[in-house]
């Protein structure tokens, strides 16, 4: 069994080759995903959580991504993180445990790969401004793997609200031909961006659909939950809408949720996933002046993907 440390799995997996796999990868159905959690209250009031995330690939792979949540962490003086993660991959054929990987890393590459993935198909092709929205783990990860699959970005613009973090991302990434910096005006940066990726846990609309311009592409990644909302209704009702797969997208995301409540949004009237973009049964994008919006849900099906290609160029 081969064992993949945080450092080895950011090495191996660069956005354009993650990219091109996972492409590859969406052209062949995945049979299982579950997601599976225990909780237990901590003598702090506050709940710590055991994620088991299962995927299976009939004959080709199993893999199930192991997750702690524990947010006592934060404030014990442990100096760990409250999130931490293992991934297990095994072969599909006889079940013998293939890796050990670090999920951590594996989750930020599968994150920001998906994220890219969508802009492949769905971003304009001469987009040269970048937005983004928060400034947290994902944030560097989103921006390098955009820029790969747009090469035609020239500015990225960081908002968070917070701004001193904002400021120590633009200060801290460094990518050749880019221009980087913070900004304070959200409003003024997202009117002239032509991609803006989401990556917070915010409950309150942070991007407006009103500030959208003609052939812009929303990349919303961060709700996980109904209460989340990173864009308004307006952002997805000016859109073409679509999802990296329904099973991860519609039913916990809140801007998706809301949407699908109140009927401004139907399963019918999003136009693809991934799957569908990838064997190219949706074009993507069809117009310079369409909108684009693509919610990033996740899934045990991509970890599954990702350590597959990882274990692959070994």
């Amino acid at each position: 069994m081969k064992f993949f440390d945080a450092d080895q799995v950011h090495a191996r997996l660069d956005y354009p080759s993650l990219v091109e796999a996972l492409c590859e990868h969406h052209l062949r159905d995945i049979d299982e995903v579950r997601s599976n959690v225990l909780e237990q209250p901590t003598p702090t009031g506050a709940t710590s959580y055991f994620l088991a995330l299962p995927a299976w690939q009939r004959g080709r792979a199993i893999g199930a991504k192991l997750v702690t949540v524990f947010p006592d962490n934060e404030h014990t003086g442990t100096g760990l993180p409250s999130v931490q993660a293992v991934y297990v991959l095994f072969d599909g054929e006889t079940g013998r445990p293939r890796a050990c990987i670090d999920g951590t890393a594996l989750t930020l590459r599968k994150t920001a790969g998906d994220s890219a993935m969508g802009a492949r198909y769905l971003a304009s092709r001469s987009a040269s401004a970048m937005l983004m929205v928060g400034a947290g783990a994902m944030a560097p990860h989103l921006i390098m793997a955009h820029c790969a699959v747009r090469p035609s970005i020239t500015r990225v613009e960081i908002w968070n609200r917070t701004p001193e973090r904002a400021e120590a991302l633009a200060e801290r990434l460094d990518l050749p031909g880019i221009d980087i910096s913070a900004v304070s005006d959200i409003e003024a940066a997202a009117r002239k961006a032509d991609v803006i990726s989401c990556a917070t846990m915010a409950t309150d609309p942070l991007i407006k659909g009103a500030w959208l311009k003609a052939g812009s592409h929303l990349d919303l990644v961060g709700s996980y939950m109904p209460s989340q909302h990173e864009c308004d209704q307006d952002a997805i009702a000016r859109a073409s809408v679509f999802v990296d797969s329904p099973w991860s997208a519609l039913d916990d995301c809140g801007e998706m949720v809301t949407a699908l409540a109140s009927g401004l949004l139907t399963r019918d009237n999003i136009l693809a996933d991934n799957f569908k973009l990838a064997r190219v049964e949706h074009p993507g994008r069809t117009s310079q002046d369409e909108i684009t919006l693509y919610k990033n849900g996740g899934g045990g099906h991509l970890d599954l993907m990702v350590a597959q290609f990882l274990c692959a160029e070994d």
